[in-house]
C-alpha cells in the first residue's frame, strides 16, 4: 500500500507541473496524466518486488532449512491485494463524500446508476490488482517481458476504459470481461488447474 501511495505522490507532483507548464487542464493532458499514473504504479510494483525478493533471500537465509516462511507467491497476493484495496479506497472515497449531499445524482441528467456503477468499478479495480500482483511477479521471477508487457497493457486499458463513463455500458461490461480473464491467467500463473477445482470440491463433498 505504501509504495501505491508512493506512485500516488509522484503521479500528483507531475500533474501539478504539468499543468503549470501548459497553463491548460484539458481533456488530453488527463488522459496523458492517467497513462503516466499506470506507468508510475507498475513502476512502484516493479520496485515492491525487488524488496520483497531481497527479503525472501534474507529470510531463507535466516531459516533453519534454507527456505523462506513465506513463499513468494504469497507475497504476491499481499501486495496486489493491499495495491487494489488502498487504489479502491482512494478511487471512491471521493464518491462517498458526493453521496452525503447536498446534490442529488440524476436530478439533471446524470445517470441514476453512478454509485452502484462505483461501486462495481471500484471492486473490479481491487480484484484487478490483485490479480495484476500475481502475474507480474510471477513474470519479474521468470524474466517474462510478455507477461510484465500484458499487465501493463491491460492496466491502461482498464485505466482508458473509464474514460467512456458515464456510458457505462461500454466501460464496466468491458473491464469485469477484463477481470474474469485476468483472474483465470492469475489462477493459472499461481499452479491451480480445473482439475484441482474439482479435486477439491469432490474432498469437501465426501467430508459432508
Amino acid at each position: 500500500a505504501f509504495f501505491w501511495l508512493l506512485s500516488l505522490l509522484a503521479a500528483s507532483l507531475l500533474w501539478f507541473v504539468s499543468v503549470q507548464l501548459s497553463g491548460r487542464e484539458d481533456a488530453a493532458l488527463l488522459q496523458l496524466g492517467a497513462a503516466a499514473a499506470v506507468l508510475l504504479q507498475e513502476l512502484c510494483r516493479f520496485a515492491c518486488f525487488k524488496i520483497l525478493k531481497k527479503v525472501d533471500e534474507g529470510l531463507a537465509t535466516l531459516s533453519e532449512d534454507g527456505r523462506s516462511p513465506i513463499s513468494l507467491r504469497q507475497m504476491a497476493y499481499v501486495s496486489g491485494l493491499s495495491f487494489g484495496i488502498i487504489s479502491g479506497a482512494f478511487s471512491i472515497i471521493n464518491i462517498l463524500v458526493d453521496s452525503a449531499g447536498p446534490g442529488t445524482v440524476g436530478i439533471h441528467g446524470d445517470s441514476p446508476y453512478y454509485f452502484i456503477t462505483s461501486a462495481f468499478l471500484t471492486m473490479a479495480l481491487v480484484l484487478l490488482h490483485t490479480f495484476w500482483g500475481v502475474i507480474f511477479f510471477d513474470a519479474c521471477e521468470r524474466r517474462h517481458a510478455g507477461g510484465l508487457g500484458l499487465v501493463v497493457g491491460s492496466h491502461l486499458l482498464t485505466s482508458g476504459l473509464t474514460f467512456l463513463n458515464p456510458w457505462y455500458e461500454a466501460s464496466l461490461g468491458p473491464i469485469f470481461i477484463l477481470t474474469l480473464c485476468t483472474g483465470l491467467w492469475a489462477f493459472g500463473t499461481a499452479g491451480g488447474s480445473f482439475h484441482n477445482v474439482l479435486k477439491c470440491l469432490s474432498c469437501k463433498g465426501g467430508q459432508d
